[in-house]
């Protein structure tokens, strides 16, 4: 009887461990604000942050955090306009189990776009209050996802090609202009992959992955990979994909 009055109550670790979050942002006053805001929380702990993409891409598996916060703009080149969404898709690759909250100023459907298919679990505004970030946080470390299901659906029915489908004929003359290489990395794009891996899926160098990638981009008329995915997404469906050589 004793000996039940004395036992110490006991606790679930997985209950009162802190969200670990990691924090991308080129500025630094952001990075710091997002930061404080986070810290001051109990159940939140920042476990790193970095300023650009490969910063973020070297520190965060080695600091393994549950949510990395990432700054769709970057001030590198790295993905252009859209950096972070290109390290949001190769930390997902590296980290399937991480959930990514995009943190941006401006309000771009095309990066919603593009954020969603790279996998992340939301997108927010830097707009947003304080209170409403820490929410999100918790949210997608919960595996909630924070997306508008009006936004997932556009987004679907873009993947399904019905908003604004290119002419069958300018497609198919489009495509006539790849090479047999162009195609191969056309198809994996296609499937997702990032150029890493597309580079060690065909012993390339990931340097030539990008200057491949950019010569079949201007061939195809798009300024985005994403868009180049929905291109072979719709021809596979309608017509089948000739696959380029293998290795």
């Amino acid at each position: 009887m004793s000996d039940s009055v004395n036992t110490p109550p006991r606790t679930t670790p997985s209950s009162t461990a802190p969200v670990r979050v990691f924090i991308l942002d080129d500025h630094e006053v952001v990075r710091r604000g997002v930061r404080d805001l986070l810290e001051a929380e109990d159940d939140i702990e920042v476990v790193g942050e970095a300023s650009d993409a490969r910063e973020a891409l070297a520190r965060v598996p080695a600091c393994g955090p549950q949510v990395a916060v990432l700054d769709v703009r970057l001030g590198d080149d790295r993905g252009g306009d859209h950096a972070g969404i290109e390290v949001c898709r190769e930390l997902r690759a590296l980290m399937p189990g991480l959930a990514c909250l995009m943190l941006t100023s401006f309000d771009d459907d095309e990066a919603l776009f593009d954020a969603i298919m790279a996998g992340a679990a939301g997108y927010v505004l830097k707009q947003i209050n304080g209170a409403d970030l820490i929410t999100a946080v918790r949210r997608v470390a919960s595996g909630t996802s924070m997306l508008d299901p009006r936004t997932t659906a556009r987004v679907m029915a873009r993947l399904r090609g019905t908003e604004h489908p290119p002419a069958e004929e300018s497609e198919a003359s489009e495509l006539d202009g790849l090479t047999p290489r162009e195609r191969q990395i056309l198809d994996l794009i296609g499937e997702g992959l990032t150029n890493r891996e597309i580079a060690e899926r065909l012993f390339l160098a990931e340097k030539t992955v990008k200057n491949r990638i950019s010569s079949i981009l201007a061939k195809l008329g798009v300024g985005r990979r994403i868009q180049a995915a929905m291109l072979v997404g719709r021809i596979k469906d309608r017509q089948g994909w000739p696959p380029g050589p293998r290795g």
